[in-house]
């Protein structure tokens, strides 16, 4: 396993995050635990999760992630040994979350205490935002319209209760996800202005599929030493292929649940095409290119690979020996320019 200091921090990570929202879905507790031990014995000492998962998120299942993941530390006494990151779901439509979903002072306090109680531990190493408060380009979303936010939650507000979590012991560090060049730059500038935690990190969907974060955010990280948390390397599986000529594997994400088109619009299934056929011409392993590609990034401090099992998860952790040659880039280069970001 290779290893990254975020910036900003002390936090040394494994460049591989085991990321878990299929943990209480796809996953039972056991297959979830079967999944950590082999992760952890591998090197990955980074743990990715959220309040809201698993995903699909609905009221029965929502927290079973966490408590799994809680269990398991417990089990194993691994806490002092792993890294910790979870989210604080935004406002969206989860009423049974939390009845205001508001990024305020008594959301967050509440949302924390909830997420050490599952996780069966005192403190989170990097607690992030899950989505803006403000509506937002996100999730897929492209054309912004700008629309008055009435919430009277202002990112100063935010940082100002995620600096009382921080003095109580209860996080160490916070991050982003899915967001904005604009709200990087907001967050980063009241936290100088007003003493308060400085973000360390941004989580964000990066793929051969979605460069988007290289077009404004990549520059913030290069700059700022903000870094990217990259999910969906592989677009819901994908890239792996599997989907090709209207496959629908058995068990798979996006045979399960339609709700998940996002990659498969004209544009992405060509691409997807594209990539395949060069992983084929210098006999690669398409998944394992596809995540290659992530790892070597500059800007990229953590690569969150899923799986459902542990074939999947072996063969995803083994992308980190693999070194693509500038060929192979060369290669990928053409295709993201005669398909430029065909599923943002």
């Amino acid at each position: 396993m290779k290893y990254h200091r975020i910036p900003h921090s002390s936090l040394e990570v494994s460049k591989i995050c085991l990321g878990t929202m299929t943990f209480g879905e796809q996953n039972t507790e056991s297959e979830a635990h079967n999944q950590l031990d082999f992760a952890f014995e591998r090197g990955i000492n980074f743990i990715d999760t959220a309040e809201m998962y698993p995903v699909p998120p609905n009221k029965e299942s929502q927290g079973l992630t966490e408590t799994y993941i809680g269990n398991w530390l417990e089990k194993t006494g691994l806490r002092s040994k792993v890294i910790l990151a979870t989210k604080i779901a935004g406002p969206r439509n989860l009423p049974y979350i939390r009845d205001n979903m508001a990024l305020d002072h008594r959301n967050i306090h509440d949302a924390v205490d909830a997420s050490l109680k599952r996780l069966k531990t005192d403190y989170i190493d990097l607690y992030q935002l899950h989505w803006p408060q403000r509506e937002t380009n996100c999730f897929g979303q492209l054309n912004y319209e700008y629309k008055e936010d009435n919430s009277g939650v202002t990112i100063l507000d935010t940082l100002e209760a995620l600096a009382e979590l921080q003095r109580a012991g209860k996080i160490r560090y916070i991050g982003l996800s899915n967001e904005t060049p604009w709200g990087v730059m907001s967050f980063l500038k009241l936290a100088e202005k007003h003493n308060l935690p400085r973000v360390i990190s941004i989580q964000n969907p990066y793929s051969l599929l979605n460069r988007s974060f290289e077009v404004g955010l990549s520059e913030i990280s290069h700059h700022e030493g903000v870094e990217l948390l990259a999910y969906s390397p592989l677009a819901f599986g994908t890239l792996s292929g599997k989907y090709l000529n209207g496959a629908k594997p058995a068990g798979a994400r996006c045979t399960l649940f339609e709700r998940f088109s996002r990659y498969f619009n004209p544009q992405g299934v060509a691409a997807t095409q594209a990539y395949v056929d060069i992983a084929h011409k210098h006999g690669l392993d398409p998944a394992q290119m596809a995540l290659a590609f992530v790892n070597q990034r500059p800007f990229v401090a953590a690569n969150i690979i899923g799986a459902t099992n542990l074939d999947q998860l072996d063969a995803n952790i083994k992308s980190i020996d693999l070194n693509l040659t500038d060929d192979v880039l060369q290669d990928l280069a053409e295709v993201g320019v005669q398909y430029s970001n065909p599923c943002p």
